[in-house]
């Protein structure tokens, strides 16, 4: 998961899909682990799959309306495949370089707080892919909607729901800090649909009760809500 985490223009929309069937066609395909590569070495899975996801690609997936060279602008800074240039990191590669296709809007569904994270990408590559690179630490403030908070937000159309981490216990394993932990589409009636690797599949479960069960947990934070632009 954690390779693949490193989340937003509505290509289905574009395409005439209506907004609240977003993700549909998907609904009960398995979830794996990373299922995207560059179909070279040294992640040789396929750019696209339709069969099963992780949280991470089952968004992207259905943003992009299944269509590869949209998909590939959506997880690559330059639309080109590459494992240095893909958006491994939602907290910086995916967030910044999408953020013409999406806005955090956790401010105005509710009090938000902030999140502290430190990428370094260089240790993550190394530690992860043993790949020396110069990417240089980066640092980042995101603004999000503590569980304290979260109960019965309503939203008007679908947004991407970010879930957001205290990833001390993870740092130790992956190289890096981290702070998005999954990632899903909030619909208008309140339900949430997801790769759930609990439920082993793509899922529709209720927000509210999800967020009941995360909140279980001390190093969940709580949420990130980001607008799809038109």
């Amino acid at each position: 998961m954690w390779r693949a985490l490193l989340l937003v223009f509505l290509f289905g929309c574009a395409s005439g899909n209506a907004p609240d069937l977003i993700g549909t066609k998907y609904l009960g395909a398995p979830y794996i682990t990373d299922p995207l590569g560059e179909e070279t070495a040294p992640d040789t899975d396929p750019l696209i799959r339709y069969d099963a996801f992780d949280c991470v690609t089952f968004v992207e997936t259905s943003l992009a309306n299944g269509d590869v060279n949209k998909l590939n602008k959506i997880r690559y800074a330059d639309g080109e495949p590459n494992i240095l240039n893909r958006n491994h990191f939602i907290e910086t590669d995916w967030l910044e370089n999408n953020s013409d296709l999406f806005e955090n809007v956790s401010a105005q569904y509710a009090p938000v707080a902030v999140r502290h994270v430190k990428i370094d990408k260089k240790n993550w590559f190394k530690t992860v892919y043993n790949i020396d690179t110069d990417f240089a630490p980066r640092n980042i403030d995101l603004e999000y909607i503590p569980y304290s908070n979260a109960h019965n937000i309503k939203v008007s159309k679908p947004m991407v729901v970010l879930f957001i981490i205290n990833s001390e216990k993870i740092r130790k394993n992956i190289g890096t800090d981290l702070a998005v932990r999954h990632m899903g589409f909030l619909l208008p009636d309140g339900r949430l649909r997801h790769a759930s690797r609990r439920q082993g599949r793509v899922a529709d479960v209720d927000f509210n009760k999800y967020i009941n069960r995360m909140v279980e947990n001390k190093i969940n934070l709580g949420i990130m809500l980001l607008e799809i632009k038109k």
